[in-house]
């Protein structure tokens, strides 16, 4: 938003930025004044020209919810749409994914941040052939130094023996803000959905 928001500051030559304004209106042919106007920051404009190509911001001290979170929030708030949206939405983010499906040799990493007494750790997946054409998502390796106390026996959870998906119930449970995906020593998913 940053750059947007330069652009439209340097529109005015020997300009001071914090006294720029953008106004917007709306003329008819035909009638003598002005039907409608908006007038607002070069921030402003930037932050809406951002949502409307990106979606909504994230801030940097909040941090991104997971698709079940988001699901969780519009639940609270009484909002069906809402919580079978940020569902689906999950779903077809995933699958139009460049890189989706997951292959054998795929490594799946997590990054949990910290909460409460547990601090922050990740956990490492392999993605390995089953039989029938399914696919198994087997824990590697962790960072947590102590397992038993700090986790509460959640190291692995989202090992999967055999699915036709494994990694589904990771993205929408964790958020594939917190996924990194290597194939073929390369990462093809970098913590965006």
């Amino acid at each position: 938003m940053r750059i947007i928001t330069h652009a439209i500051e340097r529109l005015i030559p020997a300009r001071t930025p914090a006294f720029v304004s953008v106004a917007v209106s709306e003329t008819v042919p035909g009638t003598r004044g002005i039907r409608g106007s908006w007038t607002g920051t070069p921030a402003d404009v930037a932050e809406r020209v951002y949502t409307a190509l990106y979606g909504r911001p994230t801030t940097a001290t909040a941090p991104e919810a997971s698709p079940l979170e988001q699901a969780h929030q519009a639940k609270r708030n009484r909002d069906l749409a809402g919580e079978v949206g940020a569902l689906m939405s999950a779903g077809t983010a995933l699958e139009s994914a460049p890189w989706y499906p997951v292959r054998p040799g795929d490594l799946v990493h997590v990054h949990y941040e910290a909460a409460g007494q547990t601090p922050a750790f990740g956990e490492t997946y392999l993605i390995g052939p089953e039989d029938g054409g399914l696919m198994s998502m087997r824990l590697l390796a962790h960072t947590l130094p102590d397992e038993e106390s700090a986790a509460g026996g959640m190291i692995g959870c989202f090992a999967v023996e055999a699915a036709d998906d494994p990694i589904y119930e990771l993205w929408v449970e964790a958020g594939p803000h917190r996924l990194t995906i290597v194939r073929d020593g390369r990462p093809v998913h970098t913590g965006r959905g």
